[in-house]
């Protein structure tokens, strides 16, 4: 007799058939991607020389590694069961590791652009020397173009199937690992034109594609640390790509409200990282006396609505409370 194996879980509730399987295969090809890494990062520290854009394309890869990191360390997080102390679960790890990879980016990324934009102003000249391969001596730069030219584009492939992969599971990191793998042929473009620079005696031009590929990263730094802090103070729920409000909320409030013993209705959302906790505030009709199953079945449909329901309130009210909904009047209707 064989034993199934246990399903994976986000906290209490059970993901679907098709997120376990978009988790495995987001799983899957994080690793892929840090193995990917790992040889671009050699080849590349390999032909550095002195080169400011090599140098800056290198630490991009170097920090192309902490997304995915955070990735496989929050997803073995969340599986944890909620605990006296930690009631919601712990599907906040998600939001911290987009935090750490977020900070690392801004952080370096401000460092390349003060290092670059130094380099510009004191008029720095670097220099590519000759190197001996296979008995032939040739010029140091052909070998730093190769190899950025063919680190440029599975990582492409790479991000392009984690955003599909980020999307069915509402996660943010997944998608800030897959939005930086999408322009890494930016990055490798910029450093095939600085060194290219050099060779043509533009001096200028290494800095200047250093300075590009720092921009680069301090945009996916400055990026991912508001939609990561945002996220940790609770903001308003939104997509996996922060792109607009998740309208799951407003398919609530609308159900909720052609309910024939709710009067108003109107949710608050928490994103916990995969899940979502909502709090749905009920106006009950006048000289109605709802029974609690009334509530459960409401609970019960709105759960159903969408996997990343975790869980659910519903709580009943004479008025919708302005205090913990702005934008709500005491009427329970929209303000201008």
């Amino acid at each position: 007799m064989t034993r199934s194996t246990p399903s994976l879980r986000f906290g209490h509730t059970e993901l679907p058939q098709e997120q376990q399987q978009a988790l495995r295969q987001a799983v899957k090809f994080e690793w892929i991607t840090i193995g990917f890494l790992a040889v671009t990062t050699t080849l590349v520290f390999l032909v550095l020389g002195n080169s400011q854009a090599m140098k800056a394309a290198w630490i991009e890869d170097l920090l192309s590694f902490l997304p995915p990191i955070s990735f496989l360390i929050a997803t073995r997080v969340i599986r944890r069961r909620p605990t006296i102390d930690h009631p919601y679960g712990f599907h906040r790890a998600v939001g911290i590791a987009h935090l750490v990879a977020a900070v690392a980016l801004l952080v370096m990324g401000a460092y390349l652009f003060i290092e670059s934009g130094i380099g510009l102003v004191t008029a720095e000249h670097p220099t590519i020397g000759s190197v001996e391969l296979f008995g032939e001596v040739f010029w140091l730069g052909w070998l730093m173009i190769l190899v950025m030219l063919l680190t440029a584009g599975p990582p492409v492939y790479l991000g392009l199937v984690k955003m599909r992969l980020a999307k069915k599971l509402h996660d943010k990191v997944l998608y800030a690992d897959a939005d930086m793998n999408k322009a890494d042929w930016a990055t490798a473009l910029a450093a095939v034109v600085g060194v290219m620079g050099i060779g043509f005696g533009l001096w200028w031009a290494d800095s200047a594609a250093a300075l590009v590929i720092s921009l680069s990263i301090l945009r996916d730094g400055i990026k991912n640390l508001r939609a990561a802090v945002g996220g940790l103070i609770d903001t308003r729920a939104k997509t996996y790509d922060d792109a607009g409000p998740d309208p799951l909320g407003e398919r609530i409030d609308a159900y909720l409200r052609g309910l024939r013993w709710v009067d108003d209705a109107r949710s608050r959302i928490r994103d916990e990282g995969h899940v979502y906790h909502i709090e749905s505030f009920v106006v009950i009709k006048s000289r109605c006396t709802p029974e609690i199953e009334y509530f459960e079945e409401a609970r019960n449909a709105c759960i159903g609505m969408d996997w990343k329901v975790q869980d659910i309130v519903i709580i009943p009210v004479s008025e919708l409370p302005e205090e913990f909904l702005p934008g709500v009047t005491s009427s329970g209707g929209e303000r201008a």
